[in-house]
């Protein structure tokens, strides 16, 4: 066990952030909002850490609390003027939002040290501090899943027409959405920087992007399991297809195509729903039973 936690580190590691980075992408779109700003959130609380880390006295953890509070303020104030956007202009706002941060922290560079980004940041993260925050995240948001927020979320996402007529504050929950989304995408953001040493903008740009999208997109939009399933298959993807050399990243494409093709929900979303279909099936069968055994009596 010891040999293959040594071995497979890396990749165990980027799981756990993939995980982090998934639930702040889901938290968004669970509520109807077509957010991209995930990157951008990272990104703050990234450089956050890494400033306050690398040039003050800051203790570490301290960092990482600022930094999470630093992303959820951005993201509580960027859903003021997003209230009245909806779908592709959501998402068009949310990139220009993250091209914004990119920018500031490329051209900043008495700050933030331009395109060579920070180095020397103190490695203050192993595989089991990330361990214990991706578990405490999946806490919270298995409790917002079960709370009336959660559900008002649910009702945002499936008809938010329907959910306003029923007197739903709708820019309320959606700033209250992007507020979870940047603490999240800032805590993970934080731990990132305190996991690898060094970061620079680019490390938040298009790739980051579209890592985390397909994360959401394979795993799941509306489970607890989505996230770690996308990441599960975002982590062991890569090494399935290494002995295929040059051909990786087109298997890589066509294995994601055929995922999304046939499993639109994603795979953790459908393995959540297949479970709860076989217990409703169950349940009615029971149902059923007890029915025939009294009709059998009377």
């Amino acid at each position: 066990m010891i040999q293959f936690y040594y071995a497979y580190q890396p990749i165990i590691d980027f799981f756990l952030l993939s995980v982090g980075f998934g639930y702040s992408q889901q938290i968004a779109l669970r509520a109807g909002v077509f957010s991209i700003a995930t990157a951008g959130f990272a990104a703050l609380g990234s450089y956050c850490v890494a400033i306050l880390a690398t040039k003050t006295g800051v203790p570490i953890f301290l960092t990482v609390i600022l930094g999470t509070a630093l992303a959820a303020a951005v993201g509580g104030l960027l859903a003021l003027p997003l209230a009245r956007l909806r779908g592709a202009f959501q998402a068009i706002a949310t990139l220009a939002f993250v091209q914004i941060i990119l920018s500031l922290l490329l051209y900043g560079e008495g700050f933030t040290g331009g395109a060579l980004g920070i180095v020397g940041i103190p490695r203050e993260v192993n595989t089991w501090i990330l361990l214990i925050v991706v578990g405490l995240t999946m806490y919270v948001m298995w409790n917002i899943g079960r709370s009336g927020m959660g559900r008002v979320f649910n009702a945002l996402r499936q008809e938010e027409s329907v959910a306003s007529s029923l007197g739903v504050n709708i820019g309320k929950y959606h700033i209250i959405a992007f507020i979870i989304s940047g603490a999240v995408g800032g805590l993970f953001g934080g731990l990132q920087s305190l996991y690898t040493f060094q970061i620079e903008p680019h490390n938040y740009g298009f790739a980051f992007i579209v890592n985390v999208l397909t994360v959401v997109i394979l795993g799941g939009r509306t489970t607890l399991l989505g996230p770690i399933m996308g990441a599960l298959i975002m982590a062991i993807l890569p090494e399935i297809a290494r002995p295929l050399a040059e051909y990786r990243q087109a298997v890589n494409g066509v294995i994601l195509i055929l995922v999304i093709t046939f499993l639109p929900n994603g795979v953790g979303d459908e393995i959540v729903f297949w479970f709860r279909r076989r217990k409703q099936a169950r349940q009615q069968q029971q149902r059923a039973s007890e029915k025939e055994a009294r009709d059998a009596v009377s």
